[in-house]
C-alpha cells in the first residue's frame, strides 16, 4: 500500500471528523514525525484545534518516548468489524483486466485496494490504485503488487489495531488467519468510530449508564440498564444520611452548619470528580501502567490540600459572616471548622478519586462503571462527617 496516498488517509479522514479532544489523545500516542505527517494532511483549521489539545498531552508524555500506549479499557476484536472482502484477483491478470474489473463493479462499492489472493485464497500482496494507474496495461499482478501487505488478524484486540492504525494510516485493512487466507476486510474509519464511542460512552458509564443504552434503546430495556443502580445509588445515600444522624443534636443546636453542608459536599464531590477523571482517562491511555498508584495518590493529596485551602479560606470567611449575621455563638470556631473540613474534605475525595475506578479494575469490574455513584458517597460521608464530627468536638 502506498503510504503517501492521501486520497487513501483513514486517519487523516476521521480524526478530522472527531471531537478534537477524543482525536489528539489518540494521535498522542504516536511518533513525533507521525503527529507532523497527520497534522499537514489535515485542514489548517482542524489541525490547529487538535493540536492544541496535543499540547496537554505532551505535558505527560515526553516527546522522545515512542512507545505506543494502548487504550485501555477498550473491549472488542478486529473479528467484530470485519467484512466480507472484494476486490481480490489473481496474480495473473493483467493491470488492464483489472481496470475494466473495476468499471464492471457495482457502483456502491468503492475499491480502493485490489487483494491478489491464489487459488487457495491466500493473500499473497496489494495494489494500490495510484500504482494500477501508473502501470502499464500488460504488467500482471503479480508485477505489480506490494508483497506481504500489512494484515490484521482477526484476534487482535481493537486498542492494538488502533495503534496500528494510527501507525499504518491505510483506508482498508485485509484480515487474515494464521496461514495468511484471506478472510475479510475492515475499514479504518469502523476502527476510529468504535474507539471514539467506546470513549464517549465512559461518561455514561460513570453514573450507570450502559455503554449499550443508546437513544433508539426501547423504554423497558433502558429502564432494565438503568435502574439497578439507582437502587445501589439509594443504599449509599441511605449510608450517607446515617452519618449526618448520628449528629442531629449538633445540627439541631448549631443550625447554621446544615447551610454549609451541601457547600462542603459540592466542593469534595467536584475535587473527586477531577481526580477520577484524570484516572480513568490514565487507564484508557495506558499510562498508569509507568506510574505507580502510590505517586498519584501523592499527587491527587497535594493537589486536594490545595485546593481545600484556598477554597476553604472563602468558605470560612463566608461562614464567619453568616454566623454572625444569624446571632450563632463561637463564629470564628465555626470558620476554623469548616475550614478544616473543607481541607479533609478534599483530600479524601481526591484519594477516592484514584482509588474507586483502581479498585473497580483490581476486581474485574469496569474501571468506570458507576464509580461517580461509589465517589459521591465516599466524599460525602468523609466531608459532612468530618464536619459535624469537629463541630461537636469543639463546640458542644
Amino acid at each position: 500500500m502506498n503510504r503517501d496516498n492521501a486520497a487513501t488517509d483513514a486517519s487523516t479522514i476521521t480524526l478530522a471528523d472527531m471531537d478534537p479532544a477524543i482525536a489528539a489523545s489518540l494521535l498522542a500516542q504516536q511518533t513525533p514525525d507521525t503527529i507532523e505527517s497527520t497534522l499537514n494532511d489535515l485542514p489548517t483549521e482542524v489541525a490547529l484545534k487538535i493540536a492544541s489539545h496535543l499540547a496537554s498531552e505532551a505535558g505527560r508524555k515526553e516527546q522522545g518516548d515512542h512507545e505506543q500506549h494502548t487504550l485501555e479499557g477498550i473491549k472488542g476484536t478486529v473479528a467484530e468489524l470485519m467484512t466480507e472482502a472484494f476486490g481480490t484477483l489473481s496474480p495473473d491478470d493483467t493491470v488492464a483486466s483489472a481496470l475494466d474489473y473495476i468499471v464492471r463493479t457495482d457502483p456502491s462499492i468503492t475499491i480502493t485496494y485490489i487483494y491478489v489472493t491464489d487459488d487457495d485464497d491466500k493473500l499473497l500482496g496489494v495494489v494500490a490504485m495510484r500504482d494500477l494507474l501508473l502501470a502499464r496495461p500488460g504488467q500482471t499482478l503479480e508485477q505489480t503488487m506490494t508483497r506481504d501487505p500489512f494484515a490484521f488478524t482477526p484476534d487482535v484486540e481493537m486498542p492494538e489495531a488502533v495503534n496500528a492504525a494510527l501507525s499504518q494510516r491505510h483506508r482498508l485493512y485485509p484480515v487474515t488467519d494464521e496461514e495468511g487466507t484471506l478472510l475479510g476486510l475492515v475499514y479504518g474509519w469502523r476502527l476510529f468510530e468504535y474507539v471514539a464511542t467506546e470513549i464517549s460512552a465512559q461518561a455514561g458509564s460513570m453514573v450507570g449508564v450502559d455503554r449499550e443504552e443508546r437513544i433508539s434503546t426501547p423504554i423497558l430495556e433502558s429502564f432494565r440498564m438503568r435502574h439497578p443502580w439507582l437502587q445501589i445509588n439509594l443504599l449509599t445515600a441511605f449510608a450517607a444520611a446515617f452519618v449526618v444522624g448520628i449528629f442531629e443534636d449538633t445540627i439541631a443546636r448549631i443550625v447554621v452548619l446544615a447551610v454549609f453542608l451541601p457547600v462542603l459536599a459540592g466542593q469534595s464531590g467536584n475535587t473527586g470528580c477531577q481526580a477520577l477523571a484524570i484516572t480513568l482517562r490514565s487507564m484508557t491511555l495506558g499510562e498508569l501502567a509507568n506510574v505507580s498508584v502510590s505517586r498519584v495518590l501523592r499527587k491527587e493529596i497535594i493537589l486536594g490540600a490545595m485546593n481545600g485551602f484556598f477554597v476553604g479560606l472563602v468558605a470560612a470567611l463566608a461562614m464567619w459572616i453568616y454566623a454572625g449575621i444569624s446571632g450563632a455563638e463561637d463564629a470564628a470556631t465555626l470558620a476554623l471548622v469548616v475550614l478544616v473540613a473543607m481541607v479533609g474534605a478534599c483530600i479524601g475525595s481526591g484519594i477516592f478519586g484514584v482509588l474507586v475506578p483502581v479498585a473497580l479494575k483490581r476486581f474485574g469490574a469496569d474501571p468506570a462503571m458507576a464509580s461517580s455513584i461509589f465517589l459521591t458517597t465516599f466524599t460525602d460521608i468523609l466531608g459532612m462527617g468530618l464536619m459535624l464530627f469537629l463541630a461537636t468536638s469543639l463546640l458542644m
